[in-house]
């Protein structure tokens, strides 16, 4: 009987094992997709091959579906800062879809032609220019103008130095 008894627990024993290497192995999943979820919208950017300056300085949280692209980012207000001549306004929620080199189904950013702004529906990346799209008419400019995040209608940078002028391609 206690041969019986003493190998009816060891398989108690290896299943405890199991089920905590189980659970183990869950936690530390967990905890690396938390890791994962932590990036924020600028290293998400870079992921899709976009200069971190397509968003001001003031992104607060947003939230994006790998399974699509679709995202929505989150700004702590709305925001300006002009491009060449031309003035970009970010609302408070900005939504659309990203893949490589594709933002599309833009809402949430427009551009100041003359006296009215129109929605800026898609950005293409061509190499070293981002096309921007307004319904079928579009403007370039260089990918550089983009690499430092601008601070909202300070003509600040990100890091507090007065940007330098952005051009047009």
């Amino acid at each position: 009987m206690r041969s019986l008894a003493h190998r009816a627990g060891k398989p108690t024993c290896s299943r405890s094992s199991i089920l905590i290497a189980a659970l183990l192995s869950i936690c530390c999943c967990s905890l690396i997709q938390r890791c994962d979820s932590e990036k924020t919208a600028y290293q998400e950017l870079q992921e899709y091959d976009f200069p971190i300056g397509l968003l001001p300085t003031n992104v607060e949280s947003y939230t994006l579906d790998t399974s699509d692209g679709s995202f929505e980012a989150y700004l702590s207000s709305s925001c300006s800062f002009t491009i060449d001549s031309y003035e970009l306004y970010y609302e408070k929620k900005i939504t659309g879809k990203i893949s490589t080199g594709i933002l599309r189904d833009l809402n949430g950013v427009s551009v100041k032609m003359w006296i009215f702004y129109f929605s800026i529906s898609e950005v293409i990346r061509r190499g070293t220019k981002l096309d921007f799209f307004v319904a079928s008419i579009s403007k370039s400019f260089p990918v550089s103008n983009f690499d430092e995040c601008q601070e909202c209608a300070s003509g600040l940078d990100c890091f507090g130095k007065f940007s330098r002028p952005l051009q047009s391609a």
